[in-house]
C-alpha cells in the first residue's frame, strides 16, 4: 500500500482511505469493526468519518453513532496510534447540529470535544471543515451555483476567526492538522492565505467529490492543489456505485444505496448510465476489474493525497482493497480521457 505525506505535514497517508459514513445505518457496530480489521490488514492506516455520519439516511437520531462505532474499536483494540483519524465539523444547514449554526470560533472548540468524546481518543489527527459556511457548488449544485451574494469581508472575517480557533486546539494537541471538504479553488487559497497572514494551521488536504463521472476539480482545484500544497482526497470515487456496474440496464440490489436512495443524490440519469457503459467496456477490453480500474484511476491523478471508498460488506472491501495493487497503462489513462470527453458532466 503507498504512502504518501499529506501537504508540508508530517502526516502519511495510504493512497486508499477506508470510508465509513455507512457505519450505523447500512452497517451494524460488529461489521464496521470487522471493516477496521481487515483494512488496517490489508496495509490502509487511514479511516474518515465526521460527526454527522451516518448517512443513508442523515437525522437527528444516528448523528454521531459513526464516529462512537470507531470509538468502540479504538476501545477494544488499543491501536490509536496504528492510524491516521480525519473527521469534520458540520455547519450551516443540518439543523439538529448545534441548531444548523455556521462554523465559527465558538462552535469549533464544542465540537472538536464531542468528536473526542465519541472517538475516545485524546487526538484528531486531521480535523476538516465539512463545507464551507457561504455554501458550495457540490452534490450537483454546480448547475444554478451564484456566488454573487456572497460578502468577501465577511468570508475572510470568518476565516480568520476560526484560523484562531483551530491554533488554539493545535496548542492543546486535541487536532495535529486541518483539512477542508466541498472547497472551491477560491476558498482553498483563501485559506492557505489567511493561515499565513494571521498564523494558525495551514490546511494541508480538502475532500471533495471525485470520480470519472465527476472531474470538476480537473482545472481550478487541481491547480490550487499543486500550487498550495493542499493534497485532495476523493470522495464517491465509484460515484455511489454506479460505476460498479451494479445498477446498469434498471438493476436496483437489495440492500443497496439506490434502494435507499432512488436518485443518488442526483447522480441517476440516462446520461450517466451511458457514460458508465462506455467505462465498463473499455475496463472489460483491457481486462480490468471495473471497482479497480475507477479507484486506480483516481490513485494516479497528480493532486491526490488519498481515494476514500466505503463498503457495505466485506466482500465489496476486498474487492476495493484489490485496487492498490493496480496500475493504469498510458493507453487505458488515454482511454478513459477519450470516453470523458464523449460524456463529460453525466450528472
Amino acid at each position: 500500500m503507498k504512502r504518501k505525506k499529506l501537504g508540508s505535514s508530517d502526516i502519511e497517508v495510504t493512497d486508499l482511505c477506508l470510508g465509513s459514513m455507512t457505519w450505523g445505518t447500512q452497517n451494524t457496530v460488529d461489521e464496521g469493526h470487522e471493516q477496521i480489521d481487515r483494512a488496517l490488514d490489508a496495509g490502509i492506516n487511514f479511516i474518515d468519518t465526521a460527526e454527522m455520519y451516518p448517512v443513508n439516511p442523515v437525522s437527528a437520531e444516528t448523528t454521531g453513532r459513526t464516529e462512537r462505532i470507531i470509538g468502540l474499536w479504538f476501545e477494544r483494540d488499543m491501536r490509536r496510534d496504528d492510524v491516521v483519524l480525519a473527521t469534520k465539523h458540520s455547519g450551516a444547514g443540518v439543523a439538529h447540529v448545534r441548531e444548523g449554526a455556521p462554523i465559527s470560533s465558538e462552535t469549533i472548540r464544542e465540537t472538536v470535544e464531542g468528536s473526542l468524546r465519541r472517538l475516545k481518543t485524546d487526538y484528531i489527527d486531521l480535523y476538516q471543515f465539512h463545507w464551507p459556511n457561504r455554501g458550495s457548488y457540490m452534490f450537483r449544485k454546480n448547475w444554478t451555483y451564484d456566488p454573487s451574494g456572497q460578502n468577501r469581508a465577511e468570508t475572510i472575517a470568518n476565516m480568520e476567526d476560526c484560523m484562531g480557533a483551530l491554533q488554539d486546539e493545535i496548542k492543546r494537541g486535541t487536532i495535529r492538522a486541518f483539512g477542508l471538504s466541498n472547497e472551491s479553488a477560491w476558498g482553498m487559497a483563501q485559506w492557505a492565505a489567511v493561515a499565513e497572514r494571521v498564523g494558525g494551521p495551514r490546511p494541508i488536504s480538502v475532500q471533495n467529490e471525485y470520480s470519472l463521472l465527476c472531474r470538476m476539480a480537473d482545472t481550478d482545484v487541481a491547480e490550487a492543489c499543486i500550487n498550495e500544497e493542499i493534497d485532495m482526497f476523493a470522495f464517491s470515487p465509484l460515484a455511489a456505485g454506479l460505476l460498479t456496474g451494479k445498477y446498469q440496464r434498471g438493476r436496483v440490489p437489495e440492500g443497496s444505496r439506490m434502494s435507499l436512495v432512488p436518485e443518488l443524490g442526483g447522480r441517476k440519469g440516462p446520461r450517466a448510465f451511458k457514460a458508465v457503459e462506455a467505462y465498463l467496456a473499455l475496463a472489460q477490453a483491457h481486462d480490468l476489474e471495473p471497482v479497480h480500474m475507477a479507484l486506480a484511476w483516481c490513485r494516479q491523478r497528480p493532486f491526490m493525497g488519498s481515494v476514500i471508498f466505503g463498503a457495505t460488506t466485506m466482500d465489496q472491501l476486498e474487492l476495493a482493497l484489490g485496487a492498490a495493487d493496480v496500475t493504469l497503462s498510458d493507453e487505458v489513462m488515454s482511454a478513459l480521457d477519450d470516453i470523458h470527453r464523449k460524456h463529460p458532466m453525466p450528472y
